[in-house]
């Protein structure tokens, strides 16, 4: 017999489809990111840390910074140069 239980949880049907979207693009369930959720709160006694989706520019500007990738400047001016003309 397996020790689980069910939680009811009443929220907007809005709320829970757009939560819904969210973890399934981090590859997760509405019943797992809850149970992840709960069990954190349980770990840090209290309130736990924010899980969040990362954006395709965070993802891109990692990327290009873990293979060393992007502009490089030689000196403070370039960069300043650099970042006016955008």
């Amino acid at each position: 017999m397996s020790d689980m239980t069910t939680i009811s949880v009443r929220t907007d049907k809005t709320v829970k489809e757009q939560a819904k979207q969210l973890y399934a693009d981090m590859g997760l369930d509405l019943s797992t990111a809850i149970n992840i959720f709960l069990r954190q709160s349980i770990t840090d006694n209290g309130m736990p840390f924010v899980i969040s989706r990362e954006s395709n520019a965070n993802i891109e500007a990692r990327r290009e910074a873990d293979n060393h990738q992007g502009k490089t400047f030689s000196t403070v001016n370039d960069l300043m140069d650099d970042l006016q003309q955008q």
